[in-house]
Parts: structure tokens; sequence; C-alpha cells
């Protein structure tokens, strides 16, 4: 399994439910990578999506708690343990958000691609484990350096080690 997040200097990655940047390189890099495939999210981070509908050409997973929960063109889970019995082959999956989410499932993963934004954000209210000071992972790939809405970022692939 996978995950994609873009983050801040200090590993914020959001704030009132929705993204800290809106940059048109990272929307295409992500849908390069999630076309195709699954994405696995939060029930937030469903809802934070344009029309809180699933993303077009990907099978579409929420976890979450709430068994009531059952919003259209979305298989739903309500344990990461149910998620994993029914998801054998996860090659193909990435986890996108929220921060629970992605701090629950990093264990499952082997691969991180994310977009770091060299810009600190003090008021987010959501943050990413800090892959940078975790031992279990290293940098495998770094991306040329980008600007975009006069924000400086590059793309980094973490691969555990």
């Amino acid at each position: 399994m996978k995950l994609i997040v873009n983050v801040s200097d200090n590993w914020a990655i959001g704030k009132n439910n929705g993204l800290l940047f809106h940059l048109s390189q990272d929307m295409k890099f992500f849908r390069e990578h999630t076309t195709g495939n699954t994405i696995v999210m939060g029930r937030k981070t469903l809802e934070s999506l344009p029309n809180s509908k699933p993303l077009p050409n990907r099978e579409n997973i929420v976890l979450t708690r709430n068994r009531d929960y059952h919003p259209e063109g979305v298989t739903v889970y309500t344990s990461i343990d149910e998620f994993i019995a029914n998801t054998p082959k996860r090659d193909n999956v990435y986890v996108i958000g929220g921060e629970s989410l992605y701090r629950d499932l990093l264990p499952y993963c082997d691969t991180a691609y994310v977009t770091k934004v060299e810009k600190s954000v003090d008021d987010a209210d959501a943050f990413m484990v800090n892959l940078d000071n975790d031992s279990n992972w290293q940098i495998f790939d770094i991306s040329k350096e980008f600007e975009e809405k006069n924000l400086k970022f590059r793309f980094v692939t973490y691969k555990r080690v």
C-alpha cells in the first residue's frame, strides 16, 4: 500500500477539513498516481471532495466507525481489520487522508509520495507523521524544485526500510 500527501515544512496537511495548498502540479501528480487505482480515505476526506462525491476513475473506499454511512459509489469499511481482510491485494491502494487514517495505515504502507511545500503552517489542525524523523522510512527520490503561486515545492518519494 502507498500513501500520497501534500505537506508543509512542519508536516501540516490541513485546516478546517481542507487542504492547505491547491497547486495544479500537485493535483496532476495526484491524478497520475491514483487514476485507475484504489484510494482509501476517511469520511471527512470524502466529504471534503467536490460535492462530497467519490473521485472518478478510481475505486473509492472510506473507513469510518459510522455503520450507517453508505454514500453512493463508495465501499465502506468500519474498521482497519475489515478493510485489510477485504483488500488482500493492496499494491495499487493509495491512502489519501486524513490525519488519523495516515497514522493508522502508515504501518501497512511501503511507499509514501509526499509533496513537500516550502512553507510552515502554524495554524493548521491536521498533521502527517514526519517521515524525516522516522527511522523506518528513507528518501528514495526527490524531484527538481517547482514553483507555483509563489510556493516552492518538490515531490519526494519515501520507501520503508
